[in-house]
Order: C-alpha cells, then structure tokens, then sequence
C-alpha cells in the first residue's frame, strides 16, 4: 500500500535544502503543506520519531522521510488536502 515510486533517494533530493534536524512548520511543509494540528497530532500517535525540547519538537529529517515512505502515510495521505507533489507519487522525472 506503500507509494509505489517514491523512494528514499528521491525524498532526499526533494528535502536537500532542509536542515538534518527540522522543526514542526518545516515537517509540515516538507508533507505537502499539512496544518499544525494535524502534525501534532502524528508525532502525538508516535508515527514520526522527534523529540521535545523546552516545548519545542524537532524531527530528524530522516524521520519525516520514513513517514512519507510509511503504510500510515498511505493510507492517512487519502484524507489529507495536503499531499506530497505528484510527481514524486507517480515516480515521475522531476528531482
């Protein structure tokens, strides 16, 4: 049920200009633009690895890449507006 076509390479290509350690709002971007609540609301579930510091979360970026590479990202990625760029979903040329 796995995004047939996206790979780790080429999340890592698409998130080249992000930090290895990200914060909340960059996880969201890097998702296709979810809201806040939404992503709180997967690192609440435990579905990204992070950590808290002082209040704030930050997430390795190897773990936003997981995600997106994930069964739960599959499925739940049908009832989010927000999506990863369709190339990638479809293993199209770009990146």
């Amino acid at each position: 049920m796995t995004n047939i076509g996206l790979t780790e390479e080429k999340l890592f290509r698409l998130y080249k200009n992000y930090p290895d350690v990200v914060t909340l709002p960059q996880m969201c971007e890097m998702l296709g633009g979810i809201g806040d609540g939404t992503a709180r609301k997967l690192l609440r579930g435990d579905h990204v690895e992070h950590y808290v510091i002082k209040g704030t979360y930050y997430i390795p970026k190897k773990c936003v890449v997981d995600y997106a590479l994930s069964e739960h990202y599959a499925y739940y990625s049908k009832k989010l507006k927000a999506k990863l760029p369709p190339h990638l979903l479809k293993g199209g040329g770009k990146n």
